[in-house]
């Protein structure tokens, strides 16, 4: 089946801050003593950030995609964020960590990217390839398994189609390249149909805080951690953005130490985050 895209090649699908709201989010750097939430010899997700006081940290099986996303392994406490090109994000206060994951060379692994990047790589690992598959804007859908096999995706202005290929392609190097071709063709416009809405209260690492448009915004929850005595539910959320950069974990703009942890409480109408503001409905899960 052909199918038309709707825009051009390069897809711009994270807005800017003040996108949708009247004013900036503002954001403070951290105070220089250690705080209570900050472990700085931390290597991953879960090592780095301490839950909050009360709070017990979510503990996933160890093949569901919460327990991969705890486990991401960060650059050293204090490392900057870097645009695809090299350069400092001019932005260095809405960061309390940085992923070790590439952000590539080229113009691509935004905002919604990232989420399906992180969806991806957790899939590949598990050798779950059949699962991997994203919708491009114009509904045209791109399955690894068939990537992997061999097919390739031809685009010839507004038409894309499936085109037999030289053999399978099993190596991370297509792998990649399928990838890029995900992150050229899907955004946010397409990413928010993949996913079903879902209650705040219900919120789990892994589900994702979205706005479907061109351009729109994505972040994906990456920690959670509950207060047995109240119910109150706080969660740690990451994001890239536009420019295509390193994939970072968000300080709470609320807090003036840096520190990230989200109560969900105060998810309501609503929802302000360190670069971006989300309203009612914004949550979504695979």
């Amino acid at each position: 089946m052909v199918h038309t895209l709707l825009l051009p090649f390069f897809l711009c699908t994270c807005g800017p801050a003040t996108s949708n709201t009247p004013e900036p989010v503002a954001t403070q750097k951290a105070e220089a003593t250690t705080p209570p939430w900050l472990n700085q010899d931390g290597k991953t997700i879960s090592t780095r950030f301490v839950p909050p006081e009360g709070f017990v940290r979510e503990k996933y099986a160890a093949d569901e995609f919460g327990s991969y996303l705890q486990g991401q392994s960060l650059k050293p406490h204090g490392t900057e964020v870097r645009l695809y090109n090299g350069e400092l994000k001019p932005n260095q206060s809405a960061h309390a960590a940085v992923l070790n994951v590439s952000v590539g060379k080229r113009d691509l692994q935004q905002c919604a990217d990232a989420v399906m990047r992180l969806r991806a790589d957790y899939l590949f690992g598990q050798k779950r390839f059949s699962d991997i598959h994203f919708n491009f804007v114009s509904g045209f859908k791109a399955e690894y398994a068939r990537w992997r096999e061999g097919e390739r995706i031809s685009v010839k202005g507004n038409n894309v189609r499936w085109t037999p290929g030289n053999g399978p392609t099993p190596d991370e190097a297509a792998y990649g390249k399928y990838l890029t071709m995900v992150f050229s063709y899907a955004g946010t416009a397409s990413l928010i149909h993949e996913l079903k809405p879902k209650e705040n209260q219900n919120i789990e690492a892994s589900d994702v805080l979205i706005k479907g448009s061109s351009p729109g915004h994505a972040v994906i929850v990456v920690d959670k951690a509950t207060n047995p005595a109240t119910g109150e539910i706080m969660v740690l959320l990451a994001q890239s953005y536009m420019p295509a950069q390193d994939i970072h974990v968000l300080v709470n703009p609320e807090y003036s130490d840096g520190n990230p942890w989200y109560s969900v409480r105060d998810f309501g109408e609503i929802i302000y985050t360190a670069e971006y503001v989300f309203y009612a409905g914004a949550l979504r899960t695979w």
